[in-house]
């Protein structure tokens, strides 16, 4: 079956840095609902549309197709006194950001009383290279495409 809107895709992903610098081995598959579901970003659906099984491709984002650009402004801090319990550098917490909207920030410095935090994905300001191989393409299932998401092995579990 070809990769098409509405499939149920499984594939291993590796992904690097442009410099090569590796994030995830790509050793565990994953599988993700092809079609403009924002499960995967629209240049790499764009490479693996019309694809089958055995299918293999490289495909290197430029920052603004991949995280984006750094954003300074998701740069803040917080009262020790206010932050809460057990969280530690490196964990998330939620809070409103500069929008008013809830969003994660990344704890990633604790310096007295005051907690440094960042609001921006991990790998802003990367351009990336995605290499990946097709596993399995099948038709989605009705709810999987009610929910805009793979369910089952490799996919979202309820």
């Amino acid at each position: 079956m070809k990769i098409e809107k509405n499939t149920a895709v499984t594939l291993l992903m590796k992904v690097t840095d442009t410099q090569g610098f590796v994030y995830d081995e790509g050793k565990q598959p994953t599988a993700y609902l092809h079609g403009g579901y924002d499960n995967l970003f629209p240049k790499i659906e764009a490479a693996l549309e019309g694809q089958e099984p055995g299918y293999q491709a490289t495909v290197e984002l430029a920052t603004e197709d991949a995280f984006g650009q750094r954003d300074e402004a998701l740069v803040t801090t917080m009262p020790k006194a206010e932050f809460p319990p057990r969280v530690k550098v490196g964990g998330q917490i939620q809070r409103r950001g500069p929008d008013g909207e809830p969003r994660y920030y990344f704890v990633t410095k604790i310096k007295g009383p005051t907690v440094l935090l960042d609001g921006n994905h991990p790998l802003c300001g990367k351009a990336m290279r995605f290499i990946l191989k097709v596993i399995d393409v099948r038709a989605a299932t009705a709810e999987e495409i009610e929910h805009q998401h793979v369910h089952g092995e490799h996919g979202h579990h309820h």
